[in-house]
């Protein structure tokens, strides 16, 4: 764990200089995602939002449609709580959740222009793309992984 935090940490440095200040921590459930956030935060004081609880809390009384059309704004809100330059996002799988329809890359990057985000995804690298759940499955996503910057955790 703590090569990925020291790996991450130089990549906050390195995000910096880019236009989209985004970093991903991949891995599958269960291999160690939200402890390397703890970490991070232990060495930053970086915040470390669970986006799936809070986005759930804020969109408890809206409708689908609602969600769908709210939660740019709802995530952005979230962010914008904290005057901090880097944020720690985990569980973000409801970014990807298809009644949402939305384009999880896209809404992190608009939101990583004036801070740095990293963000743990359930996902794996498969040759030169960044990839979320199964071909079949509603939440597909494919990313290629040229433009992003990307930390692997590997179970133990």
């Amino acid at each position: 764990m703590e090569l990925s935090v020291e790996r991450i940490l130089s990549k906050i440095q390195d995000a910096i200089q880019l236009y989209y200040q985004l970093i991903f921590l991949v891995g599958a459930s269960g291999t160690g995602k939200t402890q390397v956030l703890r970490a991070i935060h232990e060495r930053t004081g970086a915040p470390i939002i669970n986006v799936s609880l809070e986005l759930s809390k804020a969109m408890l009384e809206l409708n689908q449609r609602q969600r769908m059309l709210q939660l740019p704004k709802l995530l952005s809100g979230l962010l914008g709580q904290s005057n901090a330059n880097i944020i720690l996002l985990d569980n973000i799988e409801i970014l990807f959740a298809a009644s949402m329809k939305q384009d999880p890359l896209r809404l992190l990057q608009g939101l990583s222009r004036n801070k740095t985000i990293v963000a743990s995804c359930s996902g794996m690298i498969e040759g030169d793309y960044l990839v979320y759940a199964e071909p079949d499955h509603p939440e597909y996503k494919r990313y290629p992984t040229r433009d992003l910057l990307i930390e692997c955790t590997i179970a133990h």
